[in-house]
């Protein structure tokens, strides 16, 4: 990794977050095929809970991948793009497990921290950028 320019970093982070919502979109269609369900989540909980894990992170990954590509377009350092994505996968992994838990955690609060934390530094920095 020490020779990787911003854009293989914002790659890799971006592939491990879009591998990470097709494996949360695997556990819909086996929740959903467990309990027959063809459509929605036929009133049965944890088909409910595989379908907000996935939405959950499907509402946050997409930003923070476009963030990821404007940062490595702009030139951002090596090391901030890796934090930034670090901090971004690690959130929706810790947010994902927690929420499977089915009742609140420090988990879910922990990954929505990561998670915010990787977006408020990422928009800070695109935000600061147009400016200089």
């Amino acid at each position: 990794m020490p020779d990787m320019t911003a854009v293989q970093a914002a790659s890799l982070w971006s592939g491990l977050l879009v591998l990470l919502l097709v494996l949360l979109s695997v556990r819909v269609v086996m929740a959903r095929r467990s309990h027959r369900v063809l459509l929605g989540d036929g009133g049965v909980a944890q088909v409910t809970l595989a379908g907000r894990v996935f939405g959950n992170a499907a509402e946050y990954i997409p930003a923070g991948i476009a963030a990821l590509a404007l940062l490595a377009l702009l030139g951002m350092p090596v090391m901030a793009i890796h934090i930034i994505g670090g901090l971004l996968l690690a959130g929706r992994v810790v947010h994902a497990v927690s929420l499977s838990d089915k009742r609140p955690t420090a988990g879910r609060v922990a990954g929505m921290a990561l998670t915010f934390l990787a977006l408020i530094g990422a928009g800070s920095m695109l935000v600061v950028h147009a400016f200089v």
